[in-house]
């Protein structure tokens, strides 16, 4: 890009075409910031130019901005397309702003973009991302012409919110039907296995893909059976399963069975797992907090100190936790122990009723989560301010009685959270969706999708 645009600035007067073309090269090579630049430049921005710019953010994973830009498209008068809505239903998706994407739904409808195959498509998406997936299956069956993409993007959807056994039933239909599955539909397969623990179908569905499909596993098809035996608890067969792959191992396959180490217990296979990953990405914050989770649970205080230091010396520093909830034309952002909201004094009253409540339903705080060799109490107040129960509290105190919460979290929810968040739906009487890093749980009446399997 740099001799085009050694080129494009020797134009003394660049028509569109070359102005377009430039916005679409720094979007495509992941340069945004560049991207807009050259768009603000522009005296008569057309569709194409809103769409490249919008798009630049959003293939790089920057709702906000994607979000923001779009409202700036539409307040100066352009009329989206098509491709402008796949751009915004995608950067709705990764917030997780059902509230935004269901505003897109209805412009699709009023201007015949429902029709459009790639937008119904990203609005299928959204739905499923959205942890609706009801909306996601109704926008699947009232596609005028579906493909192995819209089956796919369903079946993945279904895997990830917990209907596993769904997803599979919806495979073996598109397999009647016709449809070809890709590579990418079979790691939404084997996804749906992992997460329902079941192994041996699993395995049954690698071995299908391969005879059957002649598709070549990928290093992301292997990821899937790692995790499929680390979710079950055979992380010695897992460990085997990583030695005698054909493939090299990549750090995403050892941290997936250092996970699964972490939440069975296996701390001996743990610290020779984390010594492999010191090879490929010595640096990583989440491989130390995961580490330190074992030692913490065997309470084994001078090796997460000594994870600590070590820590501070290479300059590591850990991803903290945020939560997202949408209200209104707003997406709300809460940290641990979070008190720059304005409504903060209402939060923190409700967050001390939340626990009371809890008390009351017999519950115990897993304070073994809680990386820090100090009193109870201490852990206990630290469990209590975590991200997404601020999140929920917010949320109590700013939607009717019965209204849904949806929460994004970035990081996997701890056990914690995840018992006090079964007796918060069952107290308050809400559904409660929590989006987070790997899969979806929807909380109702004190159970979990997820069957208290993550």
């Amino acid at each position: 890009m740099c001799y085009a645009q050694k080129i494009f600035n020797q134009i003394q007067f660049p028509n569109i075409f070359t102005w377009n073309t430039m916005i679409r090269g720094y979007a495509e090579i992941s340069q945004a910031e560049k991207a807009h630049k050259v768009f603000e430049e522009m005296s008569d921005k057309n569709l194409v130019a809103w769409n490249s710019v919008i798009n630049g953010y959003a293939l790089n994973s920057r709702p906000n901005e994607t979000l923001t830009l779009f409202r700036k498209m539409v307040l100066e008068g352009a009329r989206p397309d098509g491709f402008t809505l796949v751009s915004l239903l995608t950067a709705s998706a990764e917030l997780g702003a059902l509230a935004l994407g269901r505003r897109a739904h209805v412009y699709m409808l009023k201007v015949g973009l429902d029709k459009n195959l790639h937008a119904a498509n990203a609005l299928l998406d959204l739905y499923a991302k959205c942890g609706n997936v009801k909306e996601a299956e109704q926008v699947f069956h009232e596609l005028e012409e579906d493909s192995v993409v819209s089956w796919t993007s369903l079946i993945v959807g279904l895997a990830v919110n917990g209907f596993g056994e769904k997803a599979l039933e919806l495979f073996e239909e598109m397999e009647r039907k016709g449809f070809v599955p890709t590579e990418i539909t079979f790691v939404g397969v084997l996804y749906a296995c992992s997460h329902c623990g079941l192994v041996d179908k699993g395995f049954a569905y690698f071995e299908r893909m391969q005879k059957m499909f002649g598709i070549k596993p990928k290093i992301e098809h292997y990821g899937c059976m790692v995790d499929l035996l680390g979710r079950a608890g055979l992380v010695k067969k897992a460990y085997k399963y990583i030695k005698d792959m054909p493939l090299q191992p990549n750090a995403v396959i050892w941290r997936t069975l250092l996970g699964a180490c972490s939440i069975h217990g296996h701390l001996a296979l743990a610290e020779m797992t984390r010594n492999h990953l010191k090879l490929l990405e010595p640096n990583h914050s989440g491989d130390y907090v995961l580490l330190s989770n074992l030692y913490a649970a065997e309470r084994r205080w001078s090796d997460v100190h000594q994870l600590r230091t070590t820590m501070l010396k290479e300059g590591v520093k850990k991803v903290p936790g945020h939560s997202l909830v949408e209200l209104g034309n707003r997406v709300h952002e809460f940290v641990m122990g979070d008190r720059s909201h304005p409504k903060n004094e209402a939060i923190y009253a409700m967050l001390g009723e939340m626990t009371r409540l809890l008390r009351l339903e017999g519950y115990v705080p897993h304070t073994s989560n809680v990386l820090a060799d100090i009193e109870e109490e201490e852990k206990e107040t630290a469990l209590a301010y975590h991200s997404e129960k601020i999140a929920i509290a917010f949320m109590l105190i700013s939607t009717p009685p019965g209204t849904p919460i949806r929460i994004v979290k970035n990081l996997r929810v701890c056990a914690d959270c995840h018992l006090a968040i079964k007796l918060i739906s069952k107290i308050f009487d809400r559904e409660i969706v929590v989006r987070d890093r790997s899969r979806f749980h929807h909380f109702t009446n004190g159970f979990c999708s997820c069957k208290d399997y993550w």
